[in-house]
């Protein structure tokens, strides 16, 4: 991991980089802050400074992978999120064979208790899953793929747990989306649901389906979830087409 820091008007910035990509500091210091002030343009909106908030920037914006911020509250409402990822590795189709990276819901849903080395995971049909699924019974004890939209993201959770899925991974339907990490929250319904339940880029969505597609399959088989910082070539595992 390569890093670097800078004052902003927003105060200390370290920005990091994965190993592999640590040519993009070339020219040091100079380069790290002018990285940062395209970053922090604009930034704060107001108030003061406080410390104590560990954010991430969107990965690939502006070229570089994640911020470390010091920088007031009221930024998390602004474009900027706190992020706990959580990795899982597909083991077969092997053309997809990556780790990638989901994002937890906020306030609802479970956590994963044990870690499931060859589980399936199982595009939804239909695949925003907002009632009865046509597959469901392939679904049961495995981790259901569904889209987003047509629902709240809880009412998808529901769904795959009444279907006896283990976990569900929503993924955007924007196909393009290779970056951005939407914030999954409760709905207005004060229900409950206790499946994991990650979101993942759509992108990445898109080219899971596509290869199972391509090889006739029903469903991926995944290892989740996966400890990214016991393997040394975690670098050369991710997908070719998302920046990090």
């Amino acid at each position: 991991m390569s890093s670097c820091q800078s004052q902003s008007p927003i105060g200390l910035v370290s920005v990091r980089q994965p190993a592999a990509r640590a040519g993009l500091w070339a020219g040091g210091h100079s380069s790290c802050q002018a990285k940062v002030r395209r970053a922090t343009r604009g930034w704060p909106p107001g108030g003061n400074a406080a410390p104590g908030r560990a954010l991430e920037m969107v990965p690939g914006a502006a070229g570089w992978c994640c911020l470390v911020l010091w920088l007031p509250a009221c930024l998390a409402a602004h474009g900027f999120r706190v992020h706990d990822y959580l990795y899982f590795q597909v083991l077969s189709p092997g053309d997809i064979r990556y780790i990638f990276t989901a994002t937890p819901a906020k306030d609802f849903g479970g956590i994963f208790h044990t870690r499931y080395e060859q589980i399936h995971l199982v595009p939804a049909e239909p695949p925003e899953a907002c009632g009865e699924l046509n597959n469901g019974f392939f679904i049961q004890d495995q981790i259901a793929l569904v889209e987003r939209g047509g629902c709240s993201f809880l009412s998808k959770t529901r769904v795959v747990q009444e279907h006896g899925g283990r976990a569900v991974i929503i993924s955007d339907n924007a196909v393009d989306n290779d970056s951005f990490y939407v914030e999954m929250i409760q709905d207005s319904t004060q229900r409950t649901a206790d499946i994991p339940a990650l979101f993942l880029l759509g992108r990445d969505g898109y080219m899971i389906r596509r290869s199972l597609e391509q090889h006739g399959l029903p469903w991926a088989i995944i290892s989740i979830p996966v400890n990214v910082t016991s393997i040394p070539t975690f670098e050369l595992l991710q997908p070719p087409w998302t920046f990090w």
